[in-house]
């Protein structure tokens, strides 16, 4: 095992065991190493690998900030893991799309009428009503959809939804490009965001999965991304 993987492990024993908790603070760099018997560079090495994977936040200096802490951020990391994989083309974003829809559908059905995430959601489509710009409409959509998924209570469902859409993020809103008519489009998709909550607050999830799957696949489709076995990063005009 290499020294850095030592390091990995101590801490993931660490954090499996209770003695490291969210929140908490590891051993200072030099403490750490000596600790293991291994060099400071592979410390930091693993610290690196940790904060790439949102499990930690290193702070530089003195004071409350300084040290390395335990954090939970599980989405930042699947999304930039995915987000490259999608680059590559290893992961078609036809692929993400699906999976997406499979996901909130999941969810959708299973949503709680009385999460707080409902309710983010309805004020979330407020602000999209009067909303304009094309960009500030994409970020609230992004917030909404999130918030549907969390209302399931499923935070391993909530964490893949928000790495799946930062993944093809950047895709999604240059595919807006290829629409012929944004107003319209913008028009039709609060629309449905008004009928998939109306479905969630009349306790029909099941009429609520299908709306969210058919509006996912519905924008995808008129954007432009054509089917799962078209080259999915290039969307057709």
């Amino acid at each position: 095992m290499r020294t850095h993987q030592l390091v990995l492990q101590w801490i993931e024993d660490q954090l499996s065991s209770g003695e490291l908790s969210l929140g908490g603070r590891l051993p200072a760099e030099r403490t750490l190493a000596e600790q293991l018997q291994v060099s400071r560079t592979s410390v930091r090495e693993a610290i690196r690998i940790l904060e790439a994977m949102g499990v930690v936040r290193a702070g530089v200096g003195s004071g409350p900030d300084a040290g390395t802490v335990v954090i939970a951020d599980p989405t930042a990391a699947l999304g930039s893991a995915l987000r490259l994989h999608v680059a590559t083309s290893h992961l078609p974003v036809a692929d993400i799309v699906q999976t997406r829809v499979l996901l909130e559908s999941w969810a959708v059905a299973r949503a709680r009428t009385d999460s707080p995430a409902l309710a983010e959601a309805a004020a979330l489509l407020e602000k999209m009503e009067a909303c304009r710009d094309t960009d500030d409409f994409l970020a609230l959509d992004v917030r909404f959809h999130l918030a549907l998924a969390e209302a399931a209570g499923n935070v391993v469902v909530s964490a893949m939804m928000g790495s799946l859409r930062e993944a093809i993020q950047s895709y999604a809103g240059k595919l807006t490009a290829n629409l012929p008519d944004w107003d319209a489009t913008a028009a039709r998709l609060r629309s449905e965001h008004r009928g998939i909550l109306a479905a969630l607050n009349n306790h029909d999830g099941g009429r609520a999965a299908e709306l969210v799957a058919a509006h996912i696949e519905g924008y995808y489709k008129e954007a432009g991304l054509g089917p799962k076995d078209s080259d999915p990063a290039q969307p057709q005009p």
